[in-house]
């Protein structure tokens, strides 16, 4: 297999993987709106979001996912779904400094790294996305 393949796979499967992870959170403010308010209140210090706020929200984000997985506007959506993780990794500081009684929350820096990995690889990303 040429490199050049290599590295289109390897992006094609870190794009897949990040989507995956990003439409389970997205899916969970439409099937559990109480969730998602848990979430942004403990999180991002956001209390009384309504379950239509977060209808909104779910739709916006999985207009961007698919756009996303399918590399359109890569600048723009692979910069978005980077921005937007970054901000839930960090907004988890605190779980952080208490590592072994929340070691899932370590996955957030892996992922972390591949949205950085697919934006700054994004023209090189062209396997199965809209051209």
């Amino acid at each position: 297999m040429l490199q050049a393949t290599r590295l289109q796979w390897s992006l094609l499967s870190l794009r897949v993987g990040v989507f995956i992870v990003m439409l389970m959170w997205t899916l969970d403010k439409f099937i559990q709106p109480e969730h998602s308010g848990k979430v942004f209140e403990n999180f991002y210090g956001l209390a009384g979001l309504g379950s239509t706020i977060f209808m909104i929200i779910g739709i916006l984000e999985l207009l961007l996912l698919l756009a996303f997985l399918v590399g359109i506007y890569k600048r723009f959506t692979y910069g978005v779904v980077l921005f937007i993780h970054g901000i839930s990794t960090f907004s988890s500081f605190q779980q952080y400094l208490d590592p072994f009684n929340n070691l899932l929350f370590f996955a957030a820096w892996p992922m972390l790294a591949a949205c950085i990995s697919l934006y700054l690889l994004r023209h090189d990303d062209t396997l199965f996305t809209y051209k």
